[in-house]
């Protein structure tokens, strides 16, 4: 089983950025995606991004397009979460989970692995 631990979270104000960082266990010779996802107090967990170890290719949720970034650093076995432009309803605890599965989505359905969240509040 994949394993995944988040750091990064913070208190931040309006237009402020944060950047999350995901460090996950396995090999990188293996073909599998890393996601980053958000729950709200009250609400479902929803995807945010997805990133895969293999390509690096991406998927977005629509309220973060332009303003959030994934990346990979294979050597570290890590994977960032650049938040920018940060609002009031980005607040959330979020987690990464990985998946062995060689492309990239954000329905959450298909995740299993998740770590134990980090916290993120956008308040001034």
């Amino acid at each position: 089983q994949l394993q995944v631990v988040e750091s990064g979270g913070g208190l931040v104000q309006p237009g402020g950025s944060l950047r999350l960082s995901c460090a996950f266990s396995g090999s990188t010779s293996d073909k599998y995606a890393i996601g980053w996802f958000r729950q709200a107090p009250g609400k479902e967990r929803e995807g945010v991004s997805c990133i895969t170890t293999s390509s690096g290719s991406t998927t977005y949720a629509d309220s973060v397009k332009g303003r959030f970034t994934t990346s990979r650093d294979n050597a570290k076995n890590t994977v960032y979460l650049q938040m920018d432009s940060l609002k009031p309803e980005d607040t959330a605890k979020y987690y990464c989970a990985a998946e062995r599965i060689p492309y990239c989505t954000i329905a959450t359905r298909v995740w299993h692995s998740y770590g134990q969240g980090t916290q993120v509040t956008v308040s001034s």
